[in-house]
């Protein structure tokens, strides 16, 4: 393939927050761009966003976590759009709570979107990839990777996914693609305002505390994220690859 043919990309989780800003900012880069979420008609926002734009994208229905919507979902992209040679796996799901009260149900829903739905979404996005000899695999971890109260699936899932995106790196790399994980830090979307209500606050009072905390002084916006995004996926990001970078307003340790 050509740089001046159309890359195609997935996007998961694409129907609102990080996912929605990534899928718009990488058809401003002039990608056509699938956006995955659980219910399809989720995505009319986005895909729409896209289209008025002046852009190309589609909206997939799939539950990433399930094997045969994955194969079918990509099937679908490489009939509608054309091979997919870059892959964000945003998808996610929140089921927080102290340990001794976190069920297994919310410790498999969490582990299974997160990282078996990055894993089945990877393994049928790559062989496009080797074939293009191209490939970008975004994944979203969080800061969160590093512990956090009331998230021992959620912290595990996405530290899990770290290790992952260094394997991918190793194993792929021979066939020009890239693998690197976003870590994001407190990022103003439906999935914080969730966190906020449960520990009983308004989202403005728990975004105004969480920005006092932050060197630069303020929270972070889905579009923050999909600037780092944008660089991982682009051609002239070739050498960077197994890396974390933790989208966060300052230094994490």
């Amino acid at each position: 393939m050509s740089t001046t043919e159309q890359r195609v990309a997935v996007v998961t989780g694409g129907a609102r927050g990080i996912g929605a800003a990534t899928a718009v900012r990488l058809a401003a880069e002039g990608r056509a761009v699938a956006v995955i979420d659980l219910d399809e008609a989720a995505c009319k926002d986005t895909v729409e966003k896209i289209t008025a734009a002046g852009g190309k994208a589609v909206a997939v229905g799939a539950d990433v976590s399930d094997e045969a919507q994955v194969e079918a979902a990509v099937a679908r992209i490489v009939a509608e759009l054309g091979a997919p040679t870059i892959l964000v796996n945003n998808a996610g799901v929140l089921r927080d709570n102290l340990l001794f009260k976190m069920s297994v149900s919310d410790w498999d829903t969490v582990l299974n979107v997160h990282l078996r739905g990055s894993f089945l979404m990877t393994k049928a996005v790559q062989k496009h990839m080797v074939d293009a000899g191209f490939g970008r695999v975004v994944n979203l971890s969080s800061s969160s990777a590093l512990g956090n109260r009331g998230q021992a699936n959620y912290s595990a899932a996405k530290a899990g996914l770290q290790g992952f995106t260094k394997t991918l790196a190793i194993e792929l790399g021979k066939f020009g693609i890239t693998a690197n994980a976003v870590a994001p830090g407190f990022i103003a979307t439906e999935m914080t305002k969730a966190t906020a209500d449960r520990v009983g606050m308004g989202f403005e009072d728990f975004k105004k505390a969480a920005a006092g905390a932050i060197p630069v002084q303020r929270v972070g916006e889905p579009e923050d994220i999909a600037n780092a995004i944008a660089f991982f996926t682009g051609e002239a990001a070739g050498f960077v690859s197994g890396q974390v970078l933790y989208v966060a307003g300052g230094p994490l340790d």
